[in-house]
This record gives C-alpha cells, structure tokens and sequence, in this order.
C-alpha cells in the first residue's frame, strides 16, 4: 500500500502545471516542462518540472531537476523547499490544503487512490438536482441581492443534500438539508467537481452546518462558469462574488475559483484577450489577484483588476445596490467594455 506522501505526490503530479504556476508563477512553460530559476520561485532557467509522463519511474510527471545545484525531487520535496516546511507533515499539510483535501488520505481497500469526492460522485449528484427558479436556492440567492439571472445552467438546487459534520462521531449518521450546487467545469465545459452551499429553510440563508460549504472532485484549473467565454473573462474566488459581478455586467462570462489557491491556479482560455481579475481585500485575496494578473500577462493577455469597496463584489451589492456597484464598475473597465455597458443599461 503506497504511503500517504506517495498518494498525494500522484495527485499533486496530475496537477503538475497548476502546482507549478502556484508556487513557481515566475516560471514558464516549455513544452513538456515548467521552468523556473531554483525551488524558491527566483527567476531563471536551471530548474526543470516534468508536466507530463507516466505516474512512477523514468520521467514520471512532476519530478523536477535543478541544474545548477543537482537537486531533485518530486512535487511534495518542491513544495516543501517552496514554503520552507520544517517537517514532512508541513509539507503534506501544504499538499493538502493546496489539492482542497483537508483531511489526510485514506487508502482504498484495494490501495490504489484514496477516497474522497471523485468526479464521479460530484456527476452523480448534480443529476439529482433541478434548476433553481422558485426554490430555496433563488431565496438564498436574492437574500445576497442576487436577483435577475435566470435559469442559470451551472447551478442547480437540491432539496435533501447529505452533509457531514466535521468532528461529528464516527457513529453518527450524515445529515441533510437543502442545497445550492454549482457545477465546477474545465475551461470545456466539462464537469470536474461540484460545490455545495446548504441552506436553512426557515431562514434562506446559510445552514447552521460546520462547514456550511464543501467541493468535491477535482477543483485545480477548474471553477464555476457562468457565460461562455472566448476572448474575455472575469475571475474571482467566491461564488456569490461572482454571481454579483454577472448581475452588473451581464455581458461579462465570470468564473468562481473558490479560493485563493484555486484562483492563482485557474486555467485560463487559450483565445483570452481581456482578464478582469476580481480580487478579494484580504492578503490571501490580494496575493491570487497577483499571482493571475501577471500569469495572464506573461500569456499575452490584458489583465486588469477589478476593486471593490468592502471585502469583495458581494459585499459591495449588498451595502450599495445594483446601480451603484454598476456605477463604481464602469470607470474600472476598458472602454469598450464601459461603452457596451453603458449600452445596455438605461441611464
């Protein structure tokens, strides 16, 4: 049975080129392979990640060599040089928070990948949900000031969504309550993982539940997509941000990463123009906003950031109202896009 570091240094190795643009962002892709200065993020070119190749032996993906010091290793030896972990357990804990698996892994009864919200759970459950016009997640959503956007086809609504405690006895069995999904997707479309928000009937808003959200499947490069993108986007991290961003800009196609780590990580289009990168007003918010606008540069795209007043757009729709957050828009966006804003919206 393979060890718990050696279980997630595959994952960590399927995800090789987000692992990289994380914790190297002042690195670049060549070909099959990331190059960075040293393990430290220092510009150059002596540092080489594997992105693709077989899971073990020779030029297995996410094995990286640095030239000019004869160091080597896997993802798990990078990213604890990366963030300076005293201890292996520092570094498999980065890994963890990193893949969105907070807890440690628990191997199969066959040993070969461990358990958890695979893709295919996250498939199933979405099919057990239905659209949300006239349901408790448009409640929970106009609480939010989120009102006007439709039928939207990546979120759905799930009246009796299982949900387990954390620290609850082993003993105890799940819980449900209704549900918001959002439906988490590659830059294709195609479904990855799923986000779950639980809902409390009596009040619309969120449950009395710990945690009150939770993501399954596979959440790196992938996010919640509202619109069809082609040469312009919007990203941020939290669904309802985003969600509040489409609700001024209706034009715009938005993302929802979920997280800081997930939006520095985010796969952008390859035909991307314009990004306009939502950024949260906290460190962690600020440094994904960072770390995105000058990956999107490096990729020749226009990236700018999109500020709001409070904590995040959300916040901003909420205080403010949908003129006003439309208003405080517009002098932040190129002026095409202000133009074609001012076109649709009276007054």
């Amino acid at each position: 049975m393979d060890s718990p570091a050696a279980l997630l240094a595959r994952r960590l190795a399927e995800e090789a080129e987000a692992v990289c643009r994380h914790y190297l962002p002042n690195g670049r892709k060549q070909g099959r392979y990331w190059v960075a200065g040293d393990v430290a993020n220092s510009p150059g070119r002596s540092l080489y990640v594997r992105l693709t190749g077989p899971t073990a032996g020779p030029g297995a993906a996410g094995k990286w060599t640095d030239a000019a010091t004869g160091e080597f290793g896997d993802l798990i030896d990078l990213i604890a040089a990366n963030r300076n972990c005293a201890t292996l357990r520092d570094a498999l804990d980065e890994a963890r928070r990193f893949l969105n698996l907070p807890r440690p892994l628990i191997a199969s009864a066959s040993g070969s990948r461990p358990l958890g919200g695979s893709v295919v759970a996250a498939r199933r459950l979405w099919a057990m949900g239905r659209p949300i016009p006239g349901t408790l997640a448009e409640r929970y959503l106009a609480g939010r000031g989120i009102v006007g956007l439709g039928d939207l086809p990546t979120l759905r609504f799930h009246p009796a969504c299982f949900h387990v405690r954390e620290g609850r006895p082993p003993t105890a069995p799940p819980e449900t309550w209704p549900a918001l999904l959002a439906k988490v997707a590659d830059p294709g479309g195609r479904l990855t993982g799923l986000h779950r928000t639980w809902l409390d009937p009596a009040s619309a808003g969120k449950a009395p539940v710990i945690p009150p959200r939770k993501a399954m499947g596979r959440l790196i490069g992938a996010g919640v997509r509202i619109g069809a993108a082609t040469d312009i986007l919007a990203a941020g991290e939290g669904l309802e941000t985003m969600l509040a961003l489409r609700s001024a800009l209706s034009f715009l196609p938005v993302v929802a990463a979920l997280s800081a780590t997930h939006l520095a990580g985010l796969v952008l289009p390859v035909a991307l123009r314009r990004l306009y990168v939502a950024a949260d007003r906290d460190e962690a918010g600020r440094a994904a906003a960072d770390a995105l606008v000058a990956r999107a540069a490096r990729d020749g795209a226009e990236a700018i950031r999109l500020l709001p007043r409070r904590g995040d757009f959300n916040d901003d729709l909420i205080a403010f109202g949908l003129a006003d957050l439309r208003a405080h828009l517009r002098p932040q966006l190129a002026p095409e896009d202000a133009a074609r804003l001012l076109a649709l919206v009276p007054g």
